[in-house]
């Protein structure tokens, strides 16, 4: 059984990755607060700074976390009996599939 490559081995080999991805986030982020006017959906831009809460706090299930603060409540009547997506599905942005 192969041995899991150290703590200090994932960062050097992530750590690059992570510092480009953190300036394109922040990027992001400076556009929109220079941008005029207000931001149509304010409850996306919530999502985005209770994610950026979630990945500053301690735990291994960031990402689990960050995904579930963009996902809908499970539905489990996602699909009409013939197999498209209901109303509220639809609306709310879902995909078949």
């Amino acid at each position: 059984m192969p041995v899991p490559p150290s703590a200090a081995k994932t960062f050097d080999r992530e750590f690059l990755m992570i510092r480009s991805r953190l300036l394109d986030l922040a990027a992001a982020l400076d556009r929109i607060e220079r941008a005029e006017g207000p931001i149509a959906d304010h409850a996306r831009f919530e999502s985005i700074h209770r994610s950026l809460e979630a990945l500053a706090s301690a735990g291994p299930d960031r990402a689990e976390r960050i995904q579930l603060l963009f996902s809908l409540p499970y539905d489990e009547n996602w699909r009409t009996p013939s197999g498209e997506l209901t109303e509220r599905r639809s609306s709310e942005g879902g995909k078949k599939g």
